[in-house]
């Protein structure tokens, strides 16, 4: 066995390195000395040190193609390891109260990091599998990690059994693929994949388990109940990191893979993609609890992610999908830090009418959930604005063959782009003109959270008129 191959794989090796050293700190550290902070503050120069590997990465394989790395995963790789890096930050405030657990939690933590990583290099469906898995169990984990909550419990257990359930369909698909191609490389497959009857149904099942990771409706209901039940942090991890890596490499894999059976997913995608905004926007209007309210976001965001892939150049596609992500990660985890603030400084709880009459006490915490609303909206001049233009043209770019249909379902997110601007409003009414008698007092957010609200907000004031981050997300792409 060659075992310098393993310098392929810097990034995944750096981080196995940074677990070992959680590992050994958590472990060896006298109880006294085993503080939140410490462990935090370890965890998060590692983070930084990954992200050194991930943005110099160059594109290499290894063992035989089952691991493949371009410079559009290892952007991707970049914008998961700081998503991480902002989750460590926000988690602080939640963890004091879970001193006992802290090495555990950052090493679930990283360890889902790496199954992602893994995941976006896979040169075969069987790494791709593997970094899935590796993924999703330390999430159902982190899902359930506030023991003392029985919504927290309820939350793993509906995780683990819908993601039990979609990995089963999706190894239904990948069996049917390797029935007609014969192989599981990737390389192997885009060569000797016909349209025939077996092929599609395993490319059915295996985007219908993929959709799962993803929240596209129909496979969706896992979502709303999962994030509420999970511990905050844990939230705005589930939903921005975990979506990033699925979507970038569902995306990778329907243009790679199955590029000669466009004709047969294109049409599908259509119609996910039209029923995933349509009711994540209806449903997020219905709620009055801020997590579940953000899961219908998040479905509903899923939906404009996808909307990059249906456009026939592959580049521009994957170039706009991580662009949206990139602006996606520090506007969700602007709100969930908002929603962590208030919720373990304050003592309030997660349901909207606690925000009322918010901008009277903590007018500057307001304004920045005002602001990662409006991003998550699509208001200009905030970064939000220019990512939905940029999945938009994706979506239409290249279109000869059916040009109607990819119009029309960028036009359907137009329509929901309007809807998703009334419901993010709602927060911000309540905030800023509900009356109410008794408001949350002031009170102090944490230097912690201080520190995160400040990464995502200049994120979501910079990356939509710094032109430098698209171009370094397109050259990576080959644009």
């Amino acid at each position: 066995m060659n075992y310098s191959q393993f310098l392929n794989m810097i990034p995944e090796a750096t981080l196995v390195l940074a677990l070992i050293i959680v590992f050994f700190a958590d472990f060896a550290l006298h109880k006294s000395q085993r503080k939140t902070f410490t462990l935090g503050v370890l965890t998060g120069a590692l983070l930084l040190c990954q992200l050194v590997p991930c943005f110099l990465a160059q594109p290499a394989e290894a063992f035989g193609g089952i691991y493949v790395t371009t410079p559009i995963v290892s952007v991707m790789k970049t914008i998961l390891t700081a998503g991480t890096f902002i989750v460590v930050v926000m988690s602080q405030a939640w963890l004091e109260t879970n001193k006992r657990y802290s090495g555990e939690y950052y090493m679930l933590l990283l360890s889902t990091l790496l199954g992602m990583y893994m995941m976006l290099s896979s040169g075969s469906f069987l790494m791709f599998f593997l970094g899935l898995e590796m993924a999703s169990v330390p999430m159902a984990c982190l899902v359930a990690f506030d023991k003392k909550k029985k919504d927290s419990a309820e939350a793993a257990a509906k995780y683990v059994l819908m993601a039990t359930f979609s990995s089963g369909v999706m190894l239904f698909g990948i069996s049917f693929i390797y029935a007609d191609a014969g192989s599981l490389y990737f390389d192997n497959l885009a060569i000797t994949l016909t349209a025939s009857p077996l092929s599609i149904m395993g490319m059915v099942f295996f985007f219908s388990g993929l959709g799962f990771k993803i929240s596209l409706v129909p496979f969706h209901f896992w979502t709303a109940d999962t994030y509420q039940g999970a511990p905050t942090p844990v939230t705005g991890y589930l939903s921005v990191v975990s979506k990033g890596a699925a979507t970038l490499t569902l995306a990778i894999i329907l243009t790679k893979v199955f590029w000669q059976m466009i004709a047969w997913w294109q049409p599908m995608l259509w119609v996910v993609i039209m029923l995933t905004i349509t009711i994540g926007n209806l449903m997020a209007i219905r709620q009055t609890e801020l997590k579940r309210f953000m899961a219908f976001s998040s479905i509903s965001q899923a939906g404009y992610i996808m909307l990059a892939v249906i456009g026939a150049n592959a580049a521009a596609s994957q170039t706009a999908l991580t662009f949206y992500v990139l602006v996606y990660v520090v506007a969700n985890m602007s709100v969930f830090s908002v929603i962590s603030a208030v919720e373990h400084r304050a003592g309030a709880g997660t349901q909207m009418s606690a925000y009322n009459g918010l901008y009277q006490t903590n007018p500057k915490l307001a304004f920045i959930m005002t602001i990662a609303l409006f991003s998550l909206a699509g208001i200009p001049p905030f970064a939000g604005m220019f990512s939905k233009f940029f999945v938009f043209m994706a979506g239409v770019n290249g279109q000869d063959q059916a040009p109607f249909w990819p119009y029309f379902v960028v036009f359907i997110a137009l329509i929901n782009t309007v809807i998703s601007l009334y419901y993010y409003l709602l927060i911000v009414k309540a905030m800023y003109i509900t009356k109410e008698e008794n408001p949350l007092p002031a009170f102090s957010h944490g230097r912690a959270i201080n520190a995160a609200l400040a990464i995502c907000t200049v994120g979501i004031v910079l990356f939509g008129v710094c032109s430098c981050v698209y171009d370094w997300i397109a050259q990576a792409a080959g644009m």
